[in-house]
This record gives C-alpha cells, sequence and structure tokens, in this order.
C-alpha cells in the first residue's frame, strides 16, 4: 500500500497538470458532429487549443463563450446562449458539449438553469443535444474532466432498446491514445463483438486526410451510437477512472461491467483478452496467441536491460499505475512516482509514496534515477538531472506520430518493450566509452 503525499506548497511550480477543462474537451472530441463550447474567458479556450493542437498536429474545432470583466461580474447568461445560436447558424452541430472553466464557477453561474432558460426560449432546439460538464481549473486535473464528460454523455444520451447480444460499450479513458483505441477495437470485433467506443479519438485525431475541411469533428462516436448504448448487453470500461460512467449504464440499463485498470503487459492483455472470450463464447483468436508467443520471446530478450533500473513516473493516476506495474512486472524499480490527481489506484501501488505534487518536486524525488516517463514537459528536468526521457501522456509536443503510438494489447506492450529496452542499450553503450 502506497502513502499518497500531498504537498502544502503556497504555489505550483513548474506545473505537471493540465486542467480539467482541457480534459473535458479532449473527451467531447471524441464524438462526431461535435463541437465544444468553453464557457469562459478567451484565454482559457486558446490555452486549451493550443495544448491539444500542438499535441495532436491537427485542426481542433474549440469554441468559447468570450467573457469578459463585464459579462463575468453581471453572470454569462447572454453569452451561453449567443454562443450557442452562433454554432448553430454557423457551423451546424449535431452534438455541442458545454465545459465550465475556473472563471465561470467562481463567480457562481448556474448553469444548469441557464440551459433549463435556453430551452424555452429556443424550442427549435429541442432535439440538439448539449452535454454540460462541470470543470473548474481550480480543482482536479485532466483525468478528472475527462471521466465527467464522459459520465455527461452516459447519463443524457443512451435510450432503452431490446438487448442486442453481441453489442459492447467500450469506455475508454484519458489515459490512451488514439492509436491505442484503434488497437482496442480491432481486438474486441475480432471476438464478433460490435464495439460502441467512448469517446472514439480513433476516428477523429488519429490524423488522416479529408477532402474537405469541417468546423466540427468529422470523425468519433456518432449520435445514434450513444443512443443505442442503453441495448448493449455488456459494458467494458478500461481505465478506473471509467468507473463511474459504467455505474452510470448499469444503473440506467442495469448493463453488467467489468472494469480494466490496464491493457499493458502479459496479464494485462491476458485477462482482456479472456473476458472476451467469455462475453462472446469466442476463443481467443490464433492471431492473438501468436501475438502473445511474440511478446514473451521480447519480454527474454529485453528483461536483462530493465533489471534493477531506477525509473522516476510524473503521470496521471490511470496511467502512472499501468506504467509503473508494467516496469515494476520487467524487473524495474520504481524510485519515484508524482501525479496530478486524487485516485483509488494511487495506494494500490506497490511502492513506498506516490506525491500529488508539480515538476518542482518531481525534480527533487527523481535524483539519481536511471529513466524518466512524463509528458514533453518533463523534458527541463531530464535536461537538468542529465537523465533520458520517455514521453508518455499529454502534452507530447516535441516528437512525431503521437496519434498513432499503440501501447495496449500484445503488439503495443512490445512496442514499448524496445523503445525503452533501446533506451537502456544506449545508456550501457554510453557508459562503456566513458
Amino acid at each position: 500500500m502506497a502513502i499518497v503525499a500531498t504537498q502544502n506548497k503556497p504555489v505550483i511550480v513548474n506545473p505537471l497538470k493540465q486542467s480539467q477543462t482541457l480534459g473535458a474537451t479532449l473527451a467531447f472530441l471524441g464524438l462526431k458532429g461535435m463541437i465544444p463550447l468553453v464557457h469562459g474567458s478567451q484565454g482559457c479556450t486558446a490555452f486549451a487549443k493550443v495544448v491539444l493542437v500542438r499535441h495532436f498536429r491537427e485542426s481542433i474545432p474549440l469554441s468559447t463563450t468570450a467573457m469578459t470583466e463585464v459579462s463575468t461580474i453581471l453572470g454569462g447568461e447572454d453569452n451561453v446562449e449567443q454562443a450557442i445560436l452562433t454554432l448553430v447558424e454557423k457551423v451546424h452541430p449535431e452534438i455541442i458539449g458545454l465545459c465550465t472553466t475556473g472563471l465561470t464557477e467562481t463567480r457562481g453561474d448556474d448553469m444548469e438553469k441557464i440551459l433549463r432558460d435556453f430551452r424555452k426560449s429556443h424550442p427549435h432546439l429541442d432535439e440538439l443535444p448539449i452535454l454540460l460538464v462541470s470543470s473548474p481549473d481550480f480543482k482536479g486535473a485532466l483525468q478528472d474532466g475527462y471521466a465527467a464528460a464522459v459520465e455527461s454523455m452516459v447519463r443524457e444520451l443512451p435510450q432503452k432498446g431490446e438487448i442486442r447480444p453481441n453489442q459492447v460499450n467500450i469506455l475508454i479513458g484519458s489515459a490512451f491514445t488514439p492509436g491505442d483505441l484503434q488497437e482496442v477495437k480491432e481486438i474486441v470485433s475480432a471476438f464478433g463483438l460490435i464495439p460502441i467506443v467512448v469517446p472514439d479519438l480513433s476516428a477523429s485525431l488519429d490524423g488522416h486526410l479529408d477532402d474537405s475541411y469541417s468546423p466540427i469533428t468529422g470523425g468519433g462516436t456518432t449520435l445514434a451510437q450513444l443512443r443505442k448504448m442503453g441495448s448493449s448487453a455488456f459494458t467494458i470500461g478500461i481505465g478506473e477512472s471509467m468507473r463511474g460512467a459504467a455505474e452510470i449504464l448499469d444503473k440506467r440499463f442495469a448493463i453488467p461491467y467489468e472494469l480494466f485498470t490496464e491493457l499493458t503487459g502479459l496479464d494485462a492483455v491476458d485477462n482482456f483478452l479472456q473476458a472476451l472470450s467469455d462475453v462472446s463464447g469466442v476463443s481467443v483468436p490464433e492471431k492473438y496467441r501468436r501475438q502473445r508467443r511474440q511478446l514473451q520471446d521480447a519480454m527474454l530478450d529485453t528483461h536483462f536491460f530493465f533489471g534493477r533500473k531506477r525509473v522516476s513516473l510524473a503521470l496521471e493516476p490511470d496511467l502512472l499505475y499501468t506504467t509503473a506495474n508494467f516496469m515494476q512486472s520487467m524487473g524495474a524499480e520504481i524510485q519515484a512516482a508524482v501525479t496530478t490527481t486524487r485516485s483509488p489506484l494511487l495506494e494500490k501501488l506497490k511502492m513506498e509514496k506516490v506525491i500529488i505534487g508539480d515538476l518542482e518536486d518531481f525534480e527533487q524525488v527523481a535524483t539519481g534515477s536511471d529513466l524518466l516517463i512524463g509528458n514533453s514537459n518533463v523534458k527541463t528536468v531530464s535536461h537538468k538531472l542529465n537523465i533520458p526521457l520517455y514521453r508518455q501522456g499529454i502534452p507530447i509536443f516535441d516528437r512525431l506520430g503521437i496519434g498513432q503510438f499503440n501501447k495496449v494489447g500484445y503488439r503495443g506492450t512490445m512496442r514499448i518493450l524496445f523503445d525503452i529496452g533501446n533506451i537502456f542499450l544506449e545508456q550501457e553503450e554510453m557508459s562503456v566509452k566513458h
């Protein structure tokens, strides 16, 4: 059992965490025909947009209620109404995701009342889904905002219908890339199951060229698929942060669920495939049995380089948990772990202490490590301590191909094994030279 320690500093130095607003926006970008609407100042929206554009290297549809000093004091009702009407007129969204910010939450805008009043004033827009999520950036982190947005989706949109035996809901957390989602969809489909992935970033932010530019998301989970979620036979949650959404579906439609905290590593993938086999009644396809044998061989080849290596992690809780477990399974030692927000997973980590803190805290505890794992902002710590960095999380703005990167399943696990194994191998060669 790990002790979770919060640093009681008067100020955050060199932040590790990203805001809840950014997380909610990211989740909404996995729905087709969506435009996220951030209720706050233009600066709040511009910052989120810059982070996402740099990370994915894609155009990101995002709008703002553009609160000014005057509207912040007097209240944002008119700004919300005008922003929605403008979006309907100009870009014709199929869904709008309305995210709050620290600015409007501090002011105390009654968002539910604002939306009720909007519905009364504009009954012709009754069919337009507007998903509201409370995502203030003065508490929580990206993972919390993302989870809150997914919970809003499954609370508002699915409808009761006749059970479809082969249809499964896949709720997937913020720790996973579009490439990860693509691999998950392929694996689930190989068992003859029809997956409804929520949210599906692999169809919207995977980096593909379309014939035409669209001011709303061109891919992702469709509104029709979201409506059909209530007819699924089973729900699979991937990432502890998806537990709340899975419970909402269970409560609303009595759909049983199973949660997987990780899909990286031999045991984790074995458990996932066994669950899919149990749900579908189909035995594990030979393709994955072969991939499993390839992974076992890769583990044999690389474990010499992982043994006794000291690794320090600066990641969101879901990603921290899966990465720490995987590194420990390969014989590495977790020297330090810094995260952004609370999670039930943190106490379950097999280490002495986890710190909820910033990159200043990380720099102090990571000294002497063989490897750092974190986002591109950890690069400053990496240079200062002269320790190599393996990039995971959001944002990653100094490497290409993040949208296609895959770390799940047997193939994804092999990718990480070889990537990190090569870093350790290079270190050994450098130390011999010196």
